[in-house]
């Protein structure tokens, strides 16, 4: 069963805006993860945590905003991220045990 996806907006401790996602991300819900990133101006730290699926749609988003977003992830959608190269484009914290 697909987990629905829910955005929250909050402000880390520097003052940087934090989009924090959870649920999954796919072509029936990417125009919404599109949205909110469109909606904050400046450079966004994406917390994808709590994400459990992220297929080609949701990428294509992290890939239109990879120039201002630090993004934080988990194990399961790490080989999704690094496979595609977006590690190679903007920060990713999480996807191994010691990573900052």
């Amino acid at each position: 069963m697909t987990e629905p996806l829910a955005i929250t907006t909050s402000q880390g401790p520097d003052g940087a805006t934090v989009l924090t996602v959870t649920g999954e991300i796919d072509m029936s819900n990417a125009g919404a993860l599109a949205e909110a990133l469109d909606a904050v101006a400046g450079n966004v730290v994406l917390d994808l945590s709590a994400v459990g699926y992220l297929d080609s749609a949701g990428l294509a988003v992290l890939f239109g905003h990879a120039d201002r977003i630090e993004v934080v992830a988990n194990p399961d959608i790490g080989p999704v991220l690094t496979v595609s190269g977006l590690t190679e484009l903007t920060a990713v914290r999480g996807l191994a045990s010691g990573s900052p």
